[in-house]
């Protein structure tokens, strides 16, 4: 990896689109598709809300990479010493100055999104849209970072999970129900595995850098476990999706991506070195995705 970097040339299109992190934007695709499923099941399903909805939703998603780019850099979490995928800002791929200009550009993009979805939905989708780029920008920026505060599980379940989730399909169906709630549970815990693999991997140059995730203050061993909660929560909330609202047996579905949980989970279980745990990180976003899409089909059943 560190060699194909160096034939990257500054400020070109390579360089923007590294900084755009595209193996992160299943975690934008798949709280959209299941809340589309939930609709479409409730027959409540309208395309161009939805596309609006999963626009929206990726634009977000490179606003947040950007934006955990430029202050992680900032704060110095992102150095020579980092063992993770790279960043544009560390890298000086990029500068600060381009990269601030991506994410106003992206969040201006979600923005856009928006305001077609508030004509449909009214004001909780200006609440919504305002609070998920506030998070985003309060994540790694600001004056008291959630990120570096043990609370970074907990934004990513909340609005990569619930508000994702519950909002797609509150532009179709113009409500939010327990059962599309109930759905939105094993998106969020699924996604925060993510987040776990990245915080595990990252614990000893975060606590040089005073950013304390939760993965800091567990420390590695107990850290490590939580991914196996998160991820055994994710396959658990699934088949309990049976037993709630409209929904079938059709949601063991999502059973099926059980294989591709192996590798990663070895991985974040046994290993401490960088490799083996990128190559977990980018398991467990595909993990999301393929679970996500399954769990959608069965919720449609």
């Amino acid at each position: 990896m560190a060699a194909e970097l160096t034939t990257i040339r500054p400020g070109s299109v390579t360089a923007w689109l590294t900084a755009t992190r595209p193996p992160t934007l299943t975690a934008a695709v798949a709280p959209v598709a299941v809340g589309t499923a939930v609709a479409l099941r409730d027959h409540s399903f309208d395309l161009w809300p939805a596309l609006a909805a999963l626009f929206g939703a990726l634009a977000l998603q490179v606003g947040a990479n950007f934006t955990n780019d430029l202050f992680d850099f900032r704060r110095g979490a992102d150095n020579s010493t980092r063992i993770g995928p790279p960043r544009v800002t560390q890298l000086g791929l990029l500068s600060q100055r381009q990269v601030l200009a991506g994410l106003l550009v992206s969040f201006a993009l979600a923005s856009v999104a928006g305001l077609y979805l508030t004509y449909l939905g009214g004001w909780p989708v200006i609440a919504i849209g305002l609070a998920s780029i506030l998070a985003a920008v309060t994540y790694t920026g600001g004056p008291w970072p959630f990120g570096y505060r043990g609370l970074g599980e907990i934004f990513v379940f909340i609005f990569f999970g619930l508000v994702a989730v519950t909002g797609t399909y509150y532009v179709q169906a113009g409500e939010v129900t327990g059962h599309v709630l109930a759905a939105s549970i094993p998106v969020g815990l699924t996604v925060t595995a993510i987040l776990v693999v990245n915080n595990v991997r990252d614990i000893e140059t975060d606590r040089a850098a005073s950013k304390y995730t939760l993965a800091v203050y567990l420390g590695r061993r107990l850290a490590r476990y939580q991914y196996v909660l998160f991820v055994g929560g994710a396959y658990a909330s699934a088949a309990a999706l049976a037993l709630v609202g409209p929904y079938s047996g059709w949601t063991l579905l999502s059973w099926m991506s059980i294989p591709a949980v192996i590798s990663p989970a070895i991985a974040v279980l046994t290993r401490v070195d960088g490799p083996p745990l990128n190559a977990a990180l980018r398991a467990t976003a595909r993990l999301h995705f393929i679970f996500a899409i399954l769990l959608s089909i069965g919720l449609t059943q």
